[in-house]
């Protein structure tokens, strides 16, 4: 029923203008046209990431949005020079050089948003 529909990201933040800075001047999200208070609106490659207002903003503990790059690298380094801190963790069946993480032919690197969501970069 839903194989064929897209889906969208959806992240709860607790101030949306701090959000806004980060979304668009740190990660370069272009906003989309949102009619609701306390909501915006991205696109990030085909995809779309929506960013409301709640309550319970930083609360989950897993990655909420995972962008797959060409060059993961690459865009550890530019992060970086904007500001982005990665996190590290200790996963069953991975090693880390430096900020990326690898299992396999996956390799992955997370940072968290100003209120605590997870987000994950994985090499193409």
């Amino acid at each position: 029923m839903l194989a064929n529909i897209d889906a969208i990201a959806t992240i709860a933040v607790r101030n949306v203008e701090a959000a806004r800075k980060f979304y668009e001047g740190t990660l370069g999200l272009q906003p989309t046209p949102s009619r609701e208070k306390g909501v915006m609106g991205y696109r990030s490659g085909s995809s779309n990431v929506l960013v409301y207002e709640s309550q319970f903003a930083g609360t989950n503990k897993a990655t909420a949005v995972t962008w797959a790059v060409k060059d993961l690298e690459g865009t550890i380094r530019d992060l970086k020079a904007r500001g982005i801190r990665f996190e590290h963790y200790d996963l069953p069946g991975t090693t880390r050089t430096g900020d990326v993480h690898g299992g396999g032919s996956t390799k992955a690197a997370w940072f968290k948003d100003p209120d605590g969501n997870v987000l994950a970069l994985v090499s193409e």
